[in-house]
């Protein structure tokens, strides 16, 4: 069993729960609202600038030149999807792509990315490699499957396409097949670290889509004393009493598993 056939096997749950998700069956049956997509993919665009810087880092830490070649000309592409989705689908959706730059990222887009950004530069090269990949492997499966499926939407019809095709199929590759050398040599422990980032993403994937269909974004506390901290700040040692606005009461509630099937 090669590395990476080992990582499939390892988020079988996971994938299976991203291929259910109403994100994606209603990108093909028609269910999914315009603005849940919209949302995503503003969303999207913010994640790919912060994806490219990824492995832009992959590229200046890959000690094979084919590596750092490979790294370098895909953070370059990252951005030209970035941008073609600025030209193109955006302007479909109603989204005048110059308020693109004022969009806020939200909760998972910041953790995700977040997350990323930290194993590239803390973690090693491969551990690097396999926290990347996910955006890669189950971007291009699930195209492949929406792309069997089919949309009656264009602008869906558009995006499956993007990510179903063989050239975007053979970057893929690339990459799978960069994990699978550096997977052949590995230590046990290294492996295990390896394999730890790789289902981290995969669920961020999930919760990304997730993200996406219910437009998630940061709670909006507002007070209902109007002390707000003065109360604390001057000594009185009364803690101001907050509302809880309808965007907290519509998310999981506290202990909730997003993917319940892992």
């Amino acid at each position: 069993m090669t590395f990476t056939d080992e990582l499939c096997w390892s988020i079988t749950p996971t994938y299976d729960a991203i291929l259910a998700h109403p994100f994606l069956t209603g990108l093909t049956d028609g269910t999914l609202h315009p603005d849940a997509f919209a949302f995503y993919l503003c969303q999207d665009a913010l994640y790919l600038g912060r994806y490219a810087q990824a492995l832009a880092v992959l590229g200046g830490r890959a000690p094979e030149a084919g590596d750092v070649a490979m790294f370098a000309r895909h953070a370059a592409g990252a951005i030209e999807v970035e941008r073609h989705l600025h030209e193109s689908l955006l302007p479909q959706l109603g989204i005048d792509p110059a308020t693109l730059a004022a969009t806020e990222m939200a909760p998972v887009t910041l953790a995700y990315t977040s997350y990323l950004l930290a194993t590239v530069h803390g973690g090693s090269y491969v551990e690097g490699v396999a926290a990347v990949l996910p955006c890669y492997w189950i971007y291009w499966e699930v195209g492949k499957v929406l792309v069997r499926r089919g949309s009656s939407d264009p602008r869906y019809q558009q995006w499956i396409a993007t990510y179903g095709g063989n050239e975007f199929g053979a970057v893929v590759q690339e990459v799978l097949d960069v994990a699978d050398r550096l997977g052949a040599r590995l230590e046990p422990a290294e492996r295990t670290r390896a394999g730890q980032h790789f289902r981290v993403t995969s669920r961020y994937e999930w919760m990304f889509w997730d993200m996406g269909y219910r437009q998630e974004r940061w709670p909006a506390v507002a007070s209902r004393t109007a002390t707000g901290m003065g109360s604390l700040l001057s000594g009185t040692g009364k803690t101001p009493e907050w509302d809880v606005p309808a965007e907290v009461t519509d998310l999981p509630p506290r202990g909730h598993v997003p993917l319940r099937r892992s």
